[in-house]
């Protein structure tokens, strides 16, 4: 048995076993989300949220999936078939093959590659095409209004997040998660982690990845009283479940980035606790969390306010940002908190 797992039919069946488990976590880490943002907007207006389907409500999701999928799949008669119908799938993939270079533990990563913060921005920067192609392929005004809205805004955001992640890696030296990781491991626990370092970069960074994934108060591509439902506003069924989907996975793939850039991944905040994968998921269940109150409780921005705010704030602090984190690189400020590739090397 060892001998075929050298094998490449074995390698290979060890890889699409690595695939799933890794696609099973994310799916059901969906269901929990969905639910769980349901529950949290609920508590804040003082409601119940879903408490009927299953214990405590926890089958609702299931049972409002499983609804889109029996539906029929209505198509516009005057739209695109072919882009209508492959623009959901895009958009739910490209948001699935990003976990390939998220670690969950030391070791416990798909694909543990030098580059893999390069291979996160490749792929979220075609997510924009899913987007544009289900507003434009709807043949309706609304949906490709709302299409230009966010492509335009995540692109917008984009550029900070990736000037914001510039000065992670300087003070790294390296692209690769887990030397990130790695580089907070310390005595000190938690204050051994980039949030302290970074500490501005956090809120700036938590910010854009509202804006980066639609998410409120910068859901202005579906702005329900501006544009009908934005651009998935002609879908229904299992299309429009995919891009509801593909972006719900995308706002967890925010918050491992977080757990993983800012707070230490996998580590233990406590020292002489045990490191562990437990930890990654706990810091993004956290993140989610906070992801939910924001939706919950903060009204929507004007559009103009939002491309104020991305281009005009964010752009240039995020810019100041990195030629600072350079300076205290170069010259080992700060007890060279920021040149840890300088420890290491």
């Amino acid at each position: 048995m060892a001998d075929f797992f050298s094998t490449a039919p074995g390698i290979a069946l060890i890889i699409a076993a690595q695939c799933g488990m890794v696609i099973t976590f994310v799916m059901v880490s969906l269901l929990f989300m969905v639910y769980g943002d349901r529950k949290i907007w609920a508590a804040v207006q003082m409601r119940r949220g879903p408490n009927v389907v299953g214990v405590f409500g926890l089958l609702q999701t299931v049972a409002d999936a499983l609804k889109y999928v029996v539906k029929e799949i209505v198509i516009p008669a005057g739209s695109d078939r072919t882009v209508f119908l492959l623009a959901p799938l895009m958009s739910f993939v490209l948001a699935m093959v990003a976990w390939a270079v998220i670690p969950f533990n030391d070791t416990w990563v798909l694909a543990d590659l030098n580059v893999a913060i390069l291979y996160v921005f490749a792929i979220s920067s075609l997510e924009v095409y899913g987007v544009i192609m289900g507003g434009w392929a709807s043949n309706s005004k609304y949906p490709f209004l709302g299409s230009l809205r966010s492509a335009a805004q995540m692109i917008s955001y984009e550029v900070s997040i990736g000037l914001i992640i510039i000065g992670v890696i300087i003070t790294t030296g390296s692209l690769n998660f887990g030397e990130i990781v790695r580089a907070q491991d310390g005595n000190l626990g938690l204050f051994n982690w980039y949030w302290l370092p970074h500490f501005p970069m956090v809120f700036l960074f938590f910010i854009s990845a509202l804006a980066e994934t639609n998410r409120p108060p910068f859901d202005l591509p579906e702005a329900e009283s501006e544009l009908v439902a934005g651009y998935q506003v002609e879908y229904s069924s299992t299309p429009f479940l995919l891009f509801m989907a593909g972006e719900y996975i995308a706002i967890f793939l925010m918050c491992a980035l977080t757990s993983l850039l800012f707070f230490g991944g996998w580590l233990s905040p406590i020292p002489g606790l045990p490191d562990g994968a437990l930890w990654m998921v706990g810091k993004m269940a956290i993140f989610f969390f906070l992801f939910a109150m924001v939706k919950a409780i903060v009204p929507r921005y004007r559009y103009d306010q939002l491309m104020r705010l991305g281009w005009k704030v964010f752009l240039p602090f995020s810019l100041a940002w990195v030629v600072l984190v350079s300076f205290f690189a170069q010259y080992g400020l700060f007890g060279g908190a920021y040149a840890r590739w300088a420890v290491g090397g």
